[in-house]
């Protein structure tokens, strides 16, 4: 919508066809007002940045800069005055993507460059503003000189910008989507198994190599077949969607959390000791009961398996499941909603 507006904008005023300057500037400058104001939305929309208070700042920024501009020609029709203002006007569209690429957090290396260019178009048009309302002389876009050099600048920067930058930050997201979807599982966001199971056998690969403890928890909602028969399985997927939200909010940055199948979880906790893993799975256990599942009147629990070890150059990570899965079974056999642990040594 953006590209198509201002390419009819271009074209009347390319080709005006003996109609007066005033109702084609008229126009062609509110459509490209437009057109600049859909593009940065775009930009804005791609940042998931485009919000109720966005839309209207929006909305005002296309009304000042359409009723600014048929201010100047009703009161001052001058082409350097209308120049100016058609410049100062399309740069404020660019202000708040450019904040938003060059100051979040989260922006990448292309988003940053983005924000950089843009930053660069709205010098270049405060620029081609100041030299038309400096000049002497009348000037205009056809005309060589200094303010032919602003303009085409300008022109150049916003098309690079509106195309191929639009184009990079959309494959750039798609790309991040297409990650997320390889590597996360889609109903909880956790990991899913298999790199869960590549994380794992690089961390425990390491902890050999250090010589430092690790510890592996796996985990399941105790009768989860009965939450799914007696509310339905929306609900029995809200609470895993719930528990998987809530277990995540308590571990640490260099944790692993996976969805290892069905609603059975797996946890990997590097450098954690017994002590340490215990206190851990000890807060999973209290903290569960606690979570409200709308739709669903019981509480939640569930039942953990621990296993603590120093991994040598032969542990391997199946072998570590089996044991850790056999402590689950414990704790399901033990009368569920707690945890049981077994020791490293029957490890293989």
């Amino acid at each position: 919508m953006a590209k198509c507006t201002q390419g009819f904008a271009w074209m009347l005023i390319v080709v005006r066809n003996g109609v007066p300057d005033v109702y084609t500037m008229s126009i062609a400058n509110s459509l490209l007002f437009i057109g600049f104001a859909l593009e940065t939305v775009a930009m804005l929309k791609l940042q998931q940045a485009f919000h109720r208070s966005t839309k209207m700042l929006y909305a005002a920024l296309i009304l000042g800069a359409i009723v600014g501009y048929h201010l100047v020609i009703i009161f001052n029709n001058h082409e350097n005055i209308r120049i100016a203002a058609a410049s100062i006007g399309t740069a404020l569209f660019m202000v708040v993507p450019a904040y938003l690429m060059i100051r979040s957090k989260a922006a990448s290396y292309i988003m940053k460059i983005m924000g950089l260019l843009y930053i660069s178009t709205i010098v270049s048009l405060i620029g081609r503003a100041i030299v038309a309302l400096l000049s002497d002389q009348t000037i205009g876009m056809f005309t060589p000189g200094m303010y032919q050099t602003f303009s085409f600048l300008a022109l150049f920067l916003i098309m690079f910008i509106g195309n191929i930058g639009f184009v990079l930050l959309l494959k750039e997201q798609v790309d991040q989507e297409l990650v997320r979807l390889a590597n996360y599982d889609d109903l909880t966001g956790v990991l899913n198994r298999r790199t869960f199971v590549s994380l794992s056998k690089q961390v425990i690969a390491e902890h050999a190599k250090k010589q430092k403890h690790l510890s592996l928890v796996l985990f399941d909602i105790d009768h989860f077949k009965k939450i799914n028969d007696t509310y339905g399985h929306h609900i029995g997927d809200r609470a895993l969607q719930q528990l998987a939200k809530h277990i995540g909010s308590q571990l640490r940055g260099t944790d692993s959390f996976s969805r290892y199948g069905g609603d059975e979880f797996a946890i990997l906790l590097p450098g954690a000791n017994e002590s340490e893993a215990d206190r851990l799975v000890e807060s999973f256990r209290q903290t569960t009961m606690q979570i409200h599942i709308p739709g669903m009147t019981s509480s939640l629990s569930i039942s953990l398996g621990v296993v603590t070890l120093i991994p040598n150059e032969q542990t391997k990570l199946e072998a570590l499941y089996k044991v850790c899965d056999r402590a689950l079974y414990d704790a399901k056999d033990n009368g569920r909603n707690g945890a049981a642990r077994i020791q490293a040594t029957l490890l293989g």
